[in-house]
């Protein structure tokens, strides 16, 4: 029973990590394929940041509430479309991208 259990949670994390890849890759040409770019010259760049900081700033795009050098709006239409659990997907995948 343990060995199923192993094998259920390294599944689902590994379904996360591809989830927020794959959410990730609208992002690729603005933040980099590495998060190592700062987006149209204004923003920082997020692969130094962690998971946390991350997922806040996206909620906060998404929410209308967050709007650090103008982006406010773009954001917002690049994360409409993400619930809590892609947004911590993208926010975990990103945190790999050294």
């Amino acid at each position: 029973m343990k060995k199923i259990a192993l094998a259920l949670l390294v599944a689902s994390v590994s379904l996360m990590a591809a989830d927020g890849a794959a959410a990730y890759k609208k992002c690729v040409s603005c933040h980099g394929a590495k998060a190592e770019k700062k987006a149209l010259n204004k923003s920082e760049i997020i692969n130094t940041w962690d998971a946390a900081k991350i997922e806040e700033s996206l909620k906060g795009y998404k929410a209308g509430t967050r709007n650090v050098h103008g982006m406010g709006a773009l954001m917002k239409g690049q994360v409409a479309a993400y619930d809590d659990a892609t947004i911590k997907a993208v926010a975990e995948y990103i945190t790999t991208l050294k």
